[in-house]
């Protein structure tokens, strides 16, 4: 599936990028492009993260204990 119509990213792009370390959507920006133009597609980045981190990364933008 793509997650980056811009520059054509896929899913398994941001996921060999994770595999490779990534573990923000910038860093998974900057080994693939995808969200480096237009930004649309951060959410789903970000979202292909969290499932690969078992949603054990913190959600930026909540704070605990509210």
């Amino acid at each position: 599936m793509y997650v980056c119509l811009c520059l054509g990213v896929t899913s398994q792009d941001v996921k060999d990028a994770i595999k490779a370390g990534a573990i923000t959507s910038k860093q998974v920006a900057a080994e693939t492009g995808a969200s480096s133009q237009c930004g649309r597609c951060r959410r789903n980045s970000t979202a292909i993260i969290d499932a690969a981190s078992d949603g054990s990364r913190p959600v930026s933008g909540t704070q605990s204990g509210s």
